[in-house]
């Protein structure tokens, strides 16, 4: 409201000017989903490097291809990570110990709780006073984390369960039954023996399959991360299952890339597509062969490993080089890690594939392995589909997600010409700075894209109903998946 002009003078008002800036959302968070020996199973972690995933879930485990596809997405070039871990929950354990009236469970299920105790050392000076530390027996009881001055007493600022419940890697949910100050002691943390990692399960199980799609659902534990772009799940090539996995992935705006099974050959791979090129298709796409790289836990010997783990991290480090309008594929898209691949296909072969939606992996002299596809789910020839290339497709979402939260301040805002006004200014604003980055085609703006928010969008019986209509297209830049090159032979000085 303007100030009251009481007596004369000069006065100062300052005037919104309209200008709400829309930001990109990122592009290439991951969820990579797996049995892990370690780690929640009620949550999502996120982590930005595999160290964090060795901290929380353990490291690489020869029985599970998880941890080997965190470590794939982060040495090529990925960055940012949710983690789910898949339990058997009918078969896996936590471990607990108790000390005193203190009782001590491990922060997760599973086996791993059985190498860490947990010792209680009361102050000499105040023995109403103790410390709590986890420690690593074999390894001259290291200290890995540690608890000081605290307190079983309620009211008190150290009270034992205020101070380690929610900020412990080790302990959850420590429990005090009195106020009594336990006596010195180094327990086990399993100390009953009760810690088991349960049935290892994988793609290949009924239950690990119920278990993925149960935490798609609305509500469910990915429901709860409020970003995600991409979505693996290492090994899974149950038709159905993924077709359900596409649909969860549209709802929220993701890309699901699909492995091919190990036992594939460019004979069959073709094949195996039945059932995964359903409506939701054009948000996934599927990568074949399999990736030779070494095993750590083998002393280095080669082993196959899925692609997806490699792919991802190629997303990501191409969004972050080039944008996500560039396809992840071509020289630039080399897998870093990889020391061969399971099958070596020829330029027949791969002619033979690319029609179908088969993203290959091939072997290129100077450049090692790389990526050489580019097309989602739904890209096969016969379909003509809009959405048949990967760029195209995560642009397009790209598009949505940060249109989306860049425009939440229009909810009540009256729906008139000035309202409207202001979305065509900082909608084209955004689409502009794209524009200006080169993720559009054209050579002006207009032939790039176009904002549209008036009263022809949005008429006088969408004002009645509380509505706002905006449209906004983008001309998409398509990757050049074949380049042609003519070559004429000059005929020399023949006079005419």
């Amino acid at each position: 409201m303007p100030v009251a002009l009481l007596q004369p003078g000069v006065y100062i008002e300052e005037l919104p000017s309209g200008v709400r800036t829309i930001t990109g959302v990122a592009t290439s968070i991951t969820l990579l989903v797996g049995w892990a020996p370690r780690g929640p199973v009620d949550s999502a972690v996120r982590l930005t490097s595999f160290a964090d995933f060795q901290r929380i879930y353990g490291g690489l485990d020869s029985r599970s291809l998880l941890g080997y596809t965190v470590r794939h997405f982060y040495d090529n070039g990925g960055s940012d990570a949710y983690v789910l871990r898949i339990a058997d929950a009918a078969t896996v354990k936590t471990a607990a110990c108790n000390i005193g009236d203190l009782h001590i469970p491990a922060s997760s299920p599973g086996a791993w709780a059985k190498d860490y105790s947990v010792r209680l050392t009361q102050r000499t000076d105040d023995a109403t006073r103790f410390t709590i530390d986890v420690i690593v027996p074999s390894a001259n009881n290291a200290v890995v984390e540690t608890f000081a001055n605290l307190s079983m007493t309620s009211t008190d600022s150290r009270f034992a369960p205020a101070v380690i419940n929610g900020h412990s890697g080790f302990i959850d949910k420590l429990t005090a039954a009195s106020a009594t100050t336990p006596a010195n002691a180094t327990v086990a943390l399993d100390s009953a023996a009760a810690g088991n990692d349960g049935t290892v399960i994988g793609p290949a199980d009924a239950g690990f399959r119920t278990a993925l799609t149960t935490a798609f659902d609305v509500g469910g534990i990915a429901d709860r991360i409020d970003l995600f772009n991409i979505v693996c799940v290492p090994g899974l090539t149950d038709a159905a299952t993924i077709a359900v996995m596409q649909g969860r992935a549209r709802q929220r705006r993701a890309f699901l890339i699909v492995d091919s099974a190990d036992t594939e050959t460019v004979a069959t791979v073709v094949g195996s597509l039945a059932g995964k090129t359903g409506t939701d298709a054009l948000n996934s796409s599927f990568f074949f062969p399999w990736v030779q790289a070494p095993d750590p836990l083998q002393q280095g010997a080669l082993r196959s490993f899925p692609p997806s783990g490699f792919v991802a991290g190629i997303f990501a480090r191409t969004d972050a080089a080039r944008g996500v309008w560039k396809a992840p594929a071509g020289t630039e898209a080399s897998l870093t890690g990889a020391t061969g691949l399971a099958i070596t296909m020829s330029d027949a072969e791969n002619g033979q594939l690319n029609p179908h939606a088969v993203n290959c992996l091939r072997t290129l002299p100077v450049y090692g392995p790389v990526v050489w596809g580019a097309r989602t789910l739904d890209g096969d020839n016969a379909r003509g589909s809009e959405w048949k290339y990967v760029p195209v497709r995560r642009m397009a979402l790209f598009l949505e997600e940060s249109l989306f939260r860049g425009t939440q301040w229009v909810v009540f805002e009256p729906n008139d010409e000035p309202l409207w006004a202001q979305i065509r200014l900082n909608v084209g604003a955004f689409m502009q700075g794209l524009f200006r980055q080169g993720a559009f085609q054209g050579s002006t703006p207009k032939q790039a894209y176009f904002v549209k928010c008036d009263g022809e969008t949005t008429t006088q019986a969408d004002i009645n109903l509380g509505v706002v209509n905006i449209l906004v297209g983008f001309a998409p830049l398509k990757p050049a998946e074949f380049v042609v090159l003519k070559i004429q032979q000059i005929a020399g000085d023949i006079p005419t």
